[in-house]
């Protein structure tokens, strides 16, 4: 939801107070959205110069929340904590909205780069109870082309005792008929957790034969050997960094449910201090690297996503971006 000035602020606090009524938030959870969407939006009018509000339902341990992200290309904020203390503004206001935003938030997180902006995460969960990441996080961002109603692309998770799979689909072109290849490999997908990468995409490559294709990319991480097993078809991306090494996966050519040549499995050691996994669709350009990003890899997944996604998106496509890491 794009906020270009103040009065788009009313207009995104309505459309998230309906997700989240649509949850069964209580009131008072649902007023603490408001609050926080309402500073988020408020703040990208008056110090960004204007930016995106992301936001998605969330489900984690059977619970349902709401996430919201603030996206700005402004002048950023040079000292982050400094301006998380309330009563402290570079524009002449109260300066409480960062400090009530952090309070009102079961998960919050913020990345910022003097002149190239800022990107704020809060999570909302029932009765402030988040519930545990457990031995990984994972985070992402999906969002349609302009102009477009609905997304082509679409993105599943697995998880097992011991490994965790996760899929990157993206639908042939836009719009509707993209969205239901999409949503047709998603439900492939979770239906039963994989035997393999390449068992997945077989079993999604047969089953998208009626529809128009897409490119697809599983990857699966074994948790207790800490390597990451990758098979795609077409133009998804994706790499696993981890103690100081950056591996990028490996896509065969094709479509799924179309023209698919070779399956192929690739194996990436992910041993080390800081793994993180992402992978993302080709409305985000595979052109980026992590080393001009000082500390990104520490933050939420979601808002790791969020800056790929602001920096690295192409703007005329569907672009999702999921990220795995493990909390340090």
């Amino acid at each position: 939801m794009p906020v270009n000035d103040a009065s788009y602020v009313a207009g995104v606090r309505r459309e998230v107070d309906g997700m989240a009524r649509g949850i069964g938030l209580s009131e008072e959870d649902r007023g603490r959205t408001s609050l926080v969407v309402t500073e988020l939006a408020t703040n990208l009018a008056r110090h960004a110069g204007g930016g995106e509000i992301l936001a998605r339902i969330v489900s984690r341990e059977e619970m349902s929340g709401i996430e919201v992200i603030a996206v700005d290309r402004g002048p950023g904020i040079a000292n982050i904590r400094e301006s998380l203390r309330d009563g402290i503004s570079t524009a002449g206001t109260a300066g409480t909205g960062l400090g009530a935003i952090r309070r009102q938030s079961d998960e919050f997180d913020i990345h910022s780069v003097p002149g190239h902006g800022t990107v704020i995460l809060s999570c909302l969960w029932p009765s402030h109870h988040a519930p545990p990441h457990g031995d990984m996080q994972i985070g992402s961002v999906s969002v349609p082309k302009l102009g477009e109603v609905v997304c082509g692309d679409s993105l599943g998770v697995q998880r097992s005792s011991n490994s965790i799979s996760a899929m990157v689909v993206d639908g042939l072109g836009h719009g509707v008929l993209a969205n239901d290849a999409a949503e047709a490999a998603r439900r492939l997908f979770c239906a039963a957790f994989p035997p393999s990468p390449a068992a997945a995409v077989q079993k999604i490559h047969a089953g998208l034969r009626a529809t128009r294709g897409a490119a697809v990319g599983i990857v699966t991480l074994d948790l207790a050997t800490s390597r990451a097993t990758f098979c795609g078809i077409g133009n998804i991306a994706g790499l696993a960094a981890a103690g100081g090494d950056v591996r990028r996966f490996v896509s065969m050519n094709g479509i799924a449910g179309h023209t698919a040549g070779q399956t192929r499995e690739f194996v990436y050691p992910c041993e080390g201090a800081g793994l993180v996994i992402v992978l993302h669709s080709d409305g985000i350009s595979s052109n980026w690297s992590f080393d001009r990003y000082s500390g990104l890899t520490a933050r939420h997944p979601s808002l790791i996503a969020a800056v790929l996604l602001r920096d690295h998106g192409r703007g005329r496509d569907d672009a999702t971006v999921l990220v795995i890491k493990r909390p340090r």
